[in-house]
């Protein structure tokens, strides 16, 4: 989730695109703000920059893995290794 800093940061961007005139009730305002973000960002799945990042890398080593073995398996097998990207087609469904 979002830590407070940020959130904070976008509260207090939004008070300052109030007009001035309604500022004087800004301690409110940034609380209301506040709590209207928490709440909005709460019900979202978010993860930090630093688990995506941590998620890609164990894709890549396991992508990496899957083609060391599919390789293995065609040479086991005697039969010519498939173009890594290759994906079968999906059989068709007839009625």
């Amino acid at each position: 989730m979002m830590d407070n800093f940020r959130i904070d940061e976008i509260a207090r961007r939004l008070f300052e695109s109030v007009p001035p005139a309604l500022r004087t009730v800004q301690k409110d305002l940034e609380t209301n703000f506040r709590a209207v973000l928490r709440a909005s960002l709460g019900k979202l799945d978010l993860v930090t920059r630093d688990e995506f990042d941590t998620q890609t890398r164990v894709l890549e080593r396991t992508r990496a893995r899957l083609a060391e073995l599919e390789a293995r398996l065609q040479a086991l097998e005697g039969a010519p290794t498939p173009p890594a990207a290759t994906v079968p087609p999906e059989p068709s469904k007839s009625n």
